[in-house]
């Protein structure tokens, strides 16, 4: 009889589905969240995430949600199995771009029209600081050892190294022209600092004690695309160091760079206004959100070739999986 019940439970257990990981997609123009199936890379579904969604990410367990409803001025706060909408965390005005620490507790803010980063803990849904930074901070990265955050100021002009232990800012980096996006390596030697207007990235060496220094600037040049198209917005860099990849917006394209060189390879081609990157948690695909064509786009990340694009909400601008 014991050998019959666990040969029952065996094969109920091979009958059940597997569970399949998910790509959520905030809709900045529709205002919700489109989830898509990472497995079958069809749409499941799409529910309503405030007034204005842009930036968004995941507990890491990847049982919550948290999204920037700039327009709610808050931040809103989903179940990622049920979808249900869940108590909200403030986060000062015009929330854009944010970043979870390793453990959860705080979700760093970046402000663009108040020029503060907020400091909201995640389980008292209580403000812990408020850091005034450079004019219109957008974007917002992390070390991996959780004691830096870094803030781009759009008009400044700068990446501001942050210390979470105190909330000051340690360094200031002069970058080029409306910088967008930060984003460390895995082992936090390296860090990239995307700049739409100018039309590069800086790339810095970080030191053991945080310190940065900047080694050099990435530029793009695209056969039959204007100048002034290339506009690096998202990034990111796979978890050996080896590959960076760049959203560069309105010319449509990822670019594929050598993260340790810095030169370009290639590019790839996606949908229109390509903005925001987010790699499936095991790094075989990176999707790219494509505001202008409401798509987005999977790319093959070791063949680092476009395979496919699937239709969205209206004007996708985040993007973040789980398993």
């Amino acid at each position: 009889m014991k050998s019959l019940v666990l040969s029952t439970a065996f094969l109920a257990l091979m009958a059940a589905p597997a569970l399949a990981g998910k790509a959520f997609i905030s809709n900045e123009r529709g205002n919700t969240i489109t989830v898509l199936n990472t497995d079958t890379w069809e749409v499941e579904t799409e529910f309503f995430a405030g007034n204005r969604p842009r930036g968004i990410t995941v507990s890491p367990d990847g049982k919550i949600i948290y999204v920037c409803a700039s327009d709610d001025n808050l931040v809103r706060v989903f179940d990622s199995t049920t979808y249900e909408e869940l108590p909200s965390l403030p986060s000062g005005p015009d929330p854009e771009l944010f970043i979870l620490e390793p453990n959860g507790e705080r979700l760093f803010i970046a402000n663009e029209d108040d020029n503060l980063v907020t400091v909201t803990d995640t389980t008292t849904r209580t403000i812990l600081a408020e850091v005034p930074v450079g004019v219109e901070p957008e974007g917002m990265g992390m070390s991996p050892d959780a004691k830096f955050v870094v803030n781009t100021s759009e008009t400044t002009n700068m990446a501001h190294f942050i210390s979470t232990e105190d909330y000051k800012i340690k360094h200031n980096v002069l970058v080029d022209q409306r910088p967008r996006y930060a984003t460390y390596t895995a082992d936090g030697t390296r860090l990239f600092v995307t700049s739409e207007i100018g039309g590069t990235v800086t790339a810095m060496d970080i030191a053991e004690d945080g310190a940065p220094t900047v080694i050099g600037k990435i530029t793009f040049e695209v056969a039959g695309v204007q100048p002034e198209w290339l506009q690096p917005v998202g990034a990111k860099v796979t978890s050996d160091g080896k590959r960076l990849f760049v959203a560069l917006g309105p010319a449509n394209r990822v670019a594929v760079v050598d993260a340790q060189s810095l030169e370009v390879l290639d590019y790839i081609l996606v949908g229109q206004r390509v903005w925001q990157l987010s790699f499936t948690p095991d790094e075989k695909y990176l999707i790219s959100t494509n505001g202008n064509s409401n798509d987005v786009t999977v790319i093959d990340v070791a063949a680092e070739k476009a395979i496919k694009s699937i239709q969205v909400g209206q004007q996708p601008w985040g993007v973040v999986t789980i398993e």
